[in-house]
Parts: C-alpha cells; structure tokens; sequence
C-alpha cells in the first residue's frame, strides 16, 4: 500500500466530517428528507436484522455511551456493579461475538483506513518514543472497514450479528417499509430499487451521515474536560480528578503517546491516535471458551489490505471519551475495571524493561481475579520499546487519580451513569 503522511488536527477535521452527508430540512419538508434522518431511523431498526430483535442501536445504544451494555451468559460481574458481557449477543440470541462491540461515540473523526505517519507532540516524546509509522485510521478493532459506511455495512450480513442471508433480504426488508421508499427515492432516485447493490451502498451512506451529522448524538464534546477547556468548569485544585490529569499528560508517562493527538489544552481533543498496537492483551479465555472460537485473533493482520505478519496481534487504538461508562475494555473485553487496566499497563512496563534492562519484575496479580494476569495470544509482536518508555510506576492514590481524570471525559448526557460516590470522592 502507498503510505501516505496525515495530520490529525481535529480543527479542520471536523469541518470536512459535517460536509456532504444529507441536505438541510425545513419545517415542511418530508418525513426522512435527508440522509442523515433516513441513517437516524436504519440505525435502530430491529426489522433489519433476521428475527427481527438486534439493530445497530442494540450493540451501540445511545443511552449507555454508543456501546453494547446488555449482559448475556458470557457476562462476568466482579461485584463492583453491573458489568456487560465481553462480547455481544447476535440476533439469534445465543452466537457471542470473540470481540467487544467498541462505543461508537466519536468514530466519525477516525481518517480512513490507510499507511502513514503521525507526529507526536512534545509531551508525547518520552524515552526515545517518536514518530508513529503504521497503519492509521478505519473502522472495527482491525480496520477492516475503510470509513464509517463501510462499517454500517458488516453488521447486517454477518451471522454471528444482525444475521441477514443476503443485501437483497435486507433490501426486500426496507421496502416493507413505506417511509423508507419513499426517503430512498427522494434522496437516491426512482429507480434506487433497482439496483440491489446500489441500494445497500444507499443504506450504509445513510447510516454514516447519522452518525456524522449528529453532533449532539455522537460527539457534543461536552464532557467535564471540554468544559474546562472553555472556563465553564474548573477542575478543583488538588482533587484526584486534577491530580489525575496532571499524570495523564505528563511527558514522566506514555499514556498520551497513543491517546492524545494536538496540543495539551487544545479543543477537539478525541484521546486516541487512531493508531494499531499491540500490548500484550492477555487472552480472553472464558469468553473464547463460551463462544467456541478457536482460531487465534491476529488482530490488524485479518485486515485484507495487511499482509505483513509483523501486523499480527495488533489493535486500534481506542477512545478515551465515555471509557468510564462503556466497560468492559480492551478488544476482548478482559477487564472489567479501569483501576485494572492502569494496573495491566504497569505489568506490561515492568515486563518491558525486565527484557531491555533486565530489571526485576514485581509479582503482582490481576486484581480482578486475584490470579497472574494471562498470556497474550500474540506475543512475538507486543511492543516492548513502547510500553518500556518509561520507568515510573504509579502507587494506589495516583492509580486512583487516573482513573478519576478519565471519569471526566464522560459527556454530560452520560455523567449520571457514573457512580455518583466516585464522583465526589474524585472531586468532580
């Protein structure tokens, strides 16, 4: 693949994102007269699934942070509170997905899937980490799907999802309904119908102009942090939530290396790079035991636009916004906790410099189980020189503090999915 260079300032980003999706409504228009408002009704249509009970809503739902928050059998509760499964439930309500349904909040702002360079900024630049050269961009865990209507168009077909035999079955299903008709041939022409293909591709554009257009839906950029950003919030001095973001971005620590893109402070700000890495995510295996699957995840290599093996075992990068309400976390869903996740980040470093320096490794348990934390699928390819970056570790109270900074990246529609005694105790 020709490898491009991309600038990720979100500035001009979101200009191009809200351009071209649908045309502007009046008051008397028709029902549906854009795209966008077709997308907002496809997106949670159960009637386009195979038994009629999963649409794209069901995995991503508006109310609990675009993500999947249903528990099935394959639900794990630590006691901490409610916890949804690691994988989602398809539409013939026993298939359970190998990977977590990630949020669909802020996806829009994701470049296409491509090869290219990103630019860290100074804060960024720790121990020798630079430049990121890599595949960027594109939607799913392995950016398998280019854009976002590329990626409306998996779910329906596949099996272990929304279930459907053919784009002709879920086209015969939009035409049962006569809103849709008549959207789809105001908006696409009389004849949309006739081509089975170029209706699909009618219904996916439709979709991602939902979830491109609707800024209130899916990325207000509302949350405590933005906030802050504008003097509508403050953070309170010397509160776990302050001291939390003060460790988030310092240049002592790697976090921002993979989640920020522009500089500290800046609006816009998506907490991810849009990157691919893998950092020894360890297997799930009751997840891969319930569901059957076998085969190892090779992560960016089961991308057909990747063919170098170095690729295996890699992962997107995800979002940071809404991370506190959209558990669990990692691709496979393994844990439960962010205080978890902060905590597998400092056995990963320790494990890193362990090979580069030789320096001890401190034995300590995944705190959810209480057991050794797994083994990853994929190990020849984890990134020591990236999760060795530096050599700090974090005590309980700066653990604490994290995990408070990201409590604040929750937009405001969402905060109240929060535990409100974590809340006051971060000082938020």
């Amino acid at each position: 693949m020709k490898k491009a260079m991309i600038s990720l300032a979100l500035s001009g980003f979101v200009s191009t994102v809200l351009i071209g999706c649908g045309g502007s409504s009046s008051s008397d228009s028709p029902a549906l007269a854009t795209k966008a408002e077709l997308g907002e009704q496809l997106f949670s249509d159960v009637n386009l699934s195979f038994d009629r009970t999963q649409s794209c809503a069901t995995c991503h739902n508006p109310e609990k942070g675009l993500a999947d928050d249903r528990a099935n059998d394959a639900s794990r509760d630590t006691g901490n509170g409610f916890i949804a499964s690691a994988g989602s439930l398809g539409d013939d309500l026993s298939s359970i997905g190998d990977r977590n349904a990630p949020t669909a909040g802020y996806a829009a702002f994701s470049p296409e899937f491509q090869s290219g360079t990103r630019s860290r900024v100074a804060s960024q630049t720790t121990s020798g980490i630079g430049d990121y050269e890599g595949f960027l961009g594109g939607q799913f865990w392995d950016g398998r799907a280019s854009d976002l209507q590329a990626q409306a168009g998996g779910p329906p077909l596949n099996p272990g999802e929304m279930n459907m035999p053919s784009a002709e079955a879920v086209i015969d299903r939009l035409q049962e309904n006569s809103d849709y008709v008549t959207a789809f041939e105001n908006l696409y022409g009389v004849d949309i119908f006739d081509d089975i293909d170029a209706a699909y591709d009618a219904m996916t554009e439709s979709i991602a102009a939902f979830e491109t257009e609707d800024k209130e839906e899916f990325y207000p950029f509302d949350s405590k942090y933005d906030r802050s950003l504008t003097g509508e919030y403050e953070y309170p001095v010397s509160s776990k939530a302050s001291l939390g973001k003060a460790r988030f971005f310092s240049s002592d620590l790697t976090c921002a290396s993979c989640h920020q893109l522009q500089p500290i402070g800046d609006a816009g700000e998506i907490f991810t790079s849009f990157e691919y890495h893998n950092i020894g995510v360890p297997e799930n295996t009751a997840l891969r035991a319930f569901n059957g699957a076998t085969d190892v995840d090779e992560g960016l290599l089961n991308n057909a636009e990747v063919t170098d093996v170095a690729e295996r075992g890699k992962f997107k990068v995800p979002t940071l916004r809404n991370v506190a309400v959209t558990a669990p976390y990692m691709h496979n869903g393994i844990f439960n906790e962010l205080e978890t996740v902060i905590h597998f980040y400092q056995h990963t470093k320790e494990k890193a410099l362990n090979i580069s320096t030789g320096s001890a490794i401190e034995l300590v348990n995944n705190p959810e189980t209480g057991a050794p934390w797994g083994d990853a699928e994929i190990s020849e390819t984890i990134e020591h020189d990236l999760l060795g970056g530096n050599d700090i570790n974090l005590d309980d109270d700066e653990v604490d503090a994290m995990v408070c900074f990201l409590m604040s990246l929750t937009d405001a529609r969402y905060e109240d999915l929060l535990d409100q005694d974590k809340v006051t105790s971060c000082g938020l």
